[in-house]
């Protein structure tokens, strides 16, 4: 064998199992994510080769060339307060 690993993904996308040869017979690696997915969207997904960086982000959940927004808390010191006097709040 050549030492090549064969990855193969569930699904539903949470669960990966990695099939490989080394000098004694086959061996199997397998992960389970209990939340997230290994692969969001299958439409992008094909078969092919990928180098070790491309399986070590795979296997962290990390999708190359995906963005994903995350939360912006926004600076409150910054910005001017605006309040209305206490007599027009009051009545």
């Amino acid at each position: 064998m050549d030492g090549s690993l064969y990855v193969f993904v569930s699904r539903r996308g949470a669960q990966m199992r990695v099939l490989y040869f080394d000098r004694s017979g086959f061996c199997v690696w397998g992960k389970r994510l209990e939340s997230g997915r290994f692969i969001s969207d299958w439409n992008q997904v094909h078969t092919g080769e990928m180098n070790w960086t491309q399986l070590k982000l795979l296997i962290e959940g990390i999708e190359p060339g995906r963005q994903r927004k995350r939360y912006q808390q926004t600076d409150v010191r910054n910005k001017p307060c605006v309040s209305a006097p206490l007599s027009a709040a009051m009545g």
